[in-house]
Parts: structure tokens; sequence; C-alpha cells
């Protein structure tokens, strides 16, 4: 079971103070937009410059902060009126509301099978999620690296308390892998792509074996879209234009998100295969699943309650 404290103090040790942008109200006039370390729509728009532009015609300045390790503590930052827009999984954005966070998700995105999953070395015995019996599992607390395991294992009828959970960040995860601290690993890309490159690794369960109905989502704080929903739409209209964009080109949307990850150019194929699938504005039907997730965490204690999911939604054109 998580709280708003729990859900931060556990993600402080992945942020710093540099990452944030200063508290100070922001101009009319000014976007103030958290990027993370990842393969999504919002890191394409910064490389490209195309948020500048585009707002900029519209007398709008584009400020970044960032990069975030990860969701957890790009949502902090919202939070606290650092920015006003961010990326993340749809599992850390019901974990952000059930602990009270002022967000709502504008944007909408599958993730593909391959892009998360559960891996291990490659000269591991275990062979399948029912193997993690009495292992070690490295997870990130309420994100999608525990929904991966947890889900996993329920797929599989493995109880959960025959696993122990190991809560990292994704940025402690990988030394801790290679080092044989913990036995697996459930997580998403870039991570899942290097562990299973770089790391000597193999994929036991990817998104499909699990189950998984994770999404990438990107949110805004309630406040910027009820007060700048005009400025909100903009934003949208050259993400879904960013998206369009690397569907179309898998391998050049690949190539820009290693080169802003740090990450080796030669993952860049699979990562871009793996993460440039379509982003829509969220449906009934996509509102509809991020609750039943939700439910889905209550039920399973991660979380202390169901977060409002509709109040947390905003339907953009």
């Amino acid at each position: 079971m998580i709280t708003k404290r729990q859900f931060f103090i556990a993600m402080a040790a992945t942020a710093t103070i540099a990452t944030l942008a200063p508290t100070a109200q922001a101009a009319d006039q000014v976007v103030r937009i958290g990027w993370l370390r990842g393969p999504n729509d919002i890191t394409l728009a910064k490389s490209r410059g195309t948020l500048e532009k585009a707002l900029g015609e519209k007398g709008i300045k584009v400020e970044w902060a960032g990069p975030f390790p990860a969701a957890a503590p790009a949502f902090e930052a919202l939070n606290a009126g650092s920015i006003d827009i961010t990326a993340g999984s749809s599992t850390s954005a019901i974990a952000a509301l059930a602990a009270k966070v002022p967000l709502v998700v504008f944007a909408y995105q599958k993730m593909a099978a391959g892009s998360e999953g559960i891996v291990v070395k490659k000269d591991s015995k275990i062979t399948s999620i029912k193997d993690l019996a009495g292992k070690k599992v490295a997870v990130n607390r309420g994100g999608t690296g525990e929904y991966l395991l947890m889900q996993g294992l329920a797929t599989n009828g493995v109880d959960p308390k025959s696993v122990e959970r190991v809560y990292l960040s994704p940025s402690d995860s990988g030394p801790s892998f290679t080092q044989g601290h913990v036995d697996a690993w459930a997580t998403w890309d870039p991570f899942l792509t290097i562990a299973e490159k770089a790391y000597d690794g193999k994929v036991v369960a990817d998104g499909d074996a699990i189950r998984s109905d994770n999404a990438v989502v990107l949110v805004a704080s309630k406040a910027f879209a009820q007060s700048k929903a005009e400025q909100l739409q903009l934003v949208f209209d050259v993400i879904k234009s960013e998206n369009a964009w690397a569907v179309a080109n898998k391998s050049e949307a690949g190539a820009i998100w290693v080169k802003e990850m740090n990450v080796p150019v030669d993952l860049a194929q699979k990562i871009g295969e793996n993460n440039a699938v379509p982003t829509t504005a969220v449906s009934k039907a996509d509102a509809e699943q991020i609750g039943k997730v939700a439910e889905w965490y209550a039920k399973n204690g991660i979380i202390p309650n169901i977060p409002d999911v509709p109040a947390g939604v905003v339907t953009l054109k």
C-alpha cells in the first residue's frame, strides 16, 4: 500500500534538485514541460524543436525541465507547480492520482508487447514467470515494474508472497541486475532493451505474456488544463504530428531516442520498433482501461484506494 508521502519518498533518490524548474508562477505565455530520458513523443518533440516552432508562432515560449529519471519525480515536480506537462506510464499515473497529485491524463499510447517485460540473465535457470517463486525481482514502487511483476504472477497463478519485490529506481536496478543482487528485473524500454542487449539478459515474459494493459500517457497539471486549455491543445497537436512521423519512420525515431537517452546506437532499431506506436486522445475505452488497472492496483494493495480516474482524464481533439 502506498500513500502520497511514500510515493514521493520512494522515488526521491531518483530525483535531484537540479532536475526541477523554478517554482515561480509561469507567465501566461510560457509552457513548462518536464521530459524523461525515454522513448516517448515529448522526447522527439524536444529533440526536433517542433514544439518551440509551433508554439513560438503563437507567441508562446517553451521551457524544458529535466531530464527526469522516471515518471515519479516528474510528477513530484508537477505536484509542486514546477512544470505543467510531462510523460509517464498509466500505472505511474494511477499511483500519482491515488496519492492525490492534481494531474489529468490527456494522451494515451498503448505499449507494445516488446517494450516491457521481465528479464533475467541468460545463464539463469529461470525460464518462466512460475520460476520466480522464491526469487528476488527488482521493480520500481507503484510504477510499471511493480505492475508487470504482480500482473505476471497473477496471470501465472504464482503467490505474490513467494516473490520478494526489491524496490529500486530504474537507474539503480541495472547495477543490481548485473551484479546478481536480484534474480530478475521487471522493466520497460529503454531499460528492457539495454538489459537484453548490453547486460547479457533474456526476456522470460513480454507484455503479451504478462497480459499487460499498461500504456504511455501524457499528463498535465489540472490547473494548467483548466486555465490554459487552448495551449494544451496546441501542445497535443504537435505531439500527434511527432507521433505520426515516428510511426512512419521507426528507425529514425529510434536513432533520436537513443541519442537523447545516451544509450548505444545499435539499440536504435529495436527501440524504434518497440516504441513508435500510435498516440491518441484519451477515449472512453482508454479511461475505462486505466480505471480497471487502478482497481487491480487497489485490490493488490499497491495503492490504498481507487482514485477518481474520470476526474483525472481530459479529452482533447
